[in-house]
């Protein structure tokens, strides 16, 4: 006898969030919304994409389930197995690869007792790696969640990944110090203002 088969429902406020999505396309293409709500699924199955959401999202949108299918098992943003409730995305695209991504990978790596691809024993946390996330002037960086960590190196990745592990509060954006995307040795051009016509 088969073990009965999973179902899924999206809570009352997610729900309401995809009908929004939705209602963003014009009859007939509703389709178009399979992306985000997708990711609405997602995100209420502890980071993973069973054939009950497939089925689901596509019931939803009135598409054959493979179709759902063939985006979610083409974008590397969903995960069609067990990716750890948190996911740590780390970027090794080449303008991070330039600046240290090796080392951060390790750091990582290392930290969390698992290697890329992975997912720690607890289920809790799964690492990638990831092309582009598109932060590429405040190289090496990755993502968690859905917030960036920048300007890493192999320390400041291990301390992330320690108080990930330690349920702390992580504070998003470089992790050196520099505000936003600034320059790191300070300003070279307009260091001024320019002087008032008479």
């Amino acid at each position: 006898m088969s073990a009965p088969r999973k179902t899924f429902a999206f809570t009352p406020e997610n729900l309401a969030e995809a009908k929004k999505i939705i209602a963003k396309y014009p009859a007939g293409r509703q389709a178009s919304a399979v992306m985000p709500l997708l990711a609405i699924a997602q995100k209420q199955n502890d980071n993973l994409l069973t054939q009950a959401e497939l089925e689901y999202v596509a019931d939803m949108l009135g598409m054959a389930p493979i179709r759902v299918h063939e985006v979610a098992s083409f974008y590397t943003m969903y995960n069609l197995k067990p990716a750890g409730k948190v996911q740590v995305q780390v970027c090794t695209t080449t303008p991070c690869w330039l600046r240290g991504s090796d080392q951060v990978v390790e750091a990582c790596e290392k930290a969390l007792g698992i290697h890329c691809g992975e997912v720690t024993a607890d289920g809790k946390i799964g690492l990638i790696e990831v092309e582009c996330l598109g932060a590429c002037v405040n190289a090496p960086m990755l993502q968690i969640g859905d917030d960036y960590y920048e300007d890493l190196d192999a320390e400041s990745a291990r301390k992330l990944m320690e108080a990930l592990k330690a349920g702390g509060v992580l504070k998003p954006g470089p992790q050196n110090g520099r505000k936003t995307s600034e320059p790191l040795g300070g300003a070279t051009t307009l260091t001024s203002f320019p002087a008032e016509k008479a």
